[in-house]
């Protein structure tokens, strides 16, 4: 039995739950989302209170109760309150900017890297080396986030790069330092 997958999810006031075969939808104040699901489980709504059941006694069901348990615990979490990530930009000359639809960043090559924002998500700087991306969708932010540090990753010796605000960066000694 998925210890998480048989959690209760409460549905907040103001919230919107539809269950069709096949698909939900959760529409609440910052937007709608809907998410597909397999016949390995079943959705019920009783009083404000989603419950994800086991189509049988299968390892497959077991690993999609859990799955979809959170799944639709992230989709009510990001309709009601959202979700959000920092990404901290360290390196001299190294900036962003949003210019419209557009998250332009500087990061000490010979052109600039320009990002198309995604509608769903809304992007700001602060400063000119901290970019907050925010939306309804956890795996959208994620998604764009780390498509984002790809673009030049935290390197060791002086720490320069695109790295997550929560994120640490072990530092090496470089080669004076070994004796």
């Amino acid at each position: 039995m998925s210890r998480i997958g048989k959690l209760p999810i409460t549905v907040p006031a103001g919230v919107k739950v539809d269950i069709q075969p096949g698909v939900i939808c959760v529409e609440g104040p910052k937007g709608k989302l809907c998410q597909d699901y397999t016949s390995n489980v079943k959705l019920e709504l009783n009083d404000g209170v989603i419950t994800v059941v086991r189509a049988d006694e299968s390892k497959a069901s077991n690993a999609a109760q859990g799955l979809y348990r959170n799944l639709l615990n992230n989709m009510v979490v990001g309709v009601t309150t959202g979700f959000s990530k920092s990404l901290i930009i360290t390196g001299v000359g190294f900036r962003a900017e949003v210019q419209g639809n557009l998250l332009v960043m500087n990061l000490g090559y010979s052109t600039d890297f320009i990002a198309l924002i995604p509608e769903n998500l809304t992007v700001t700087v602060e400063g000119q080396n901290k970019v907050i991306v925010s939306g309804v969708d956890k795996q959208a932010v994620g998604e764009f986030c780390a498509q984002i540090r790809k673009l030049r990753k935290p390197e060791p010796y002086k720490g320069k790069g695109i790295r997550y605000e929560t994120e640490t960066i072990r530092r090496k000694v470089g080669k004076s330092g070994v004796k």
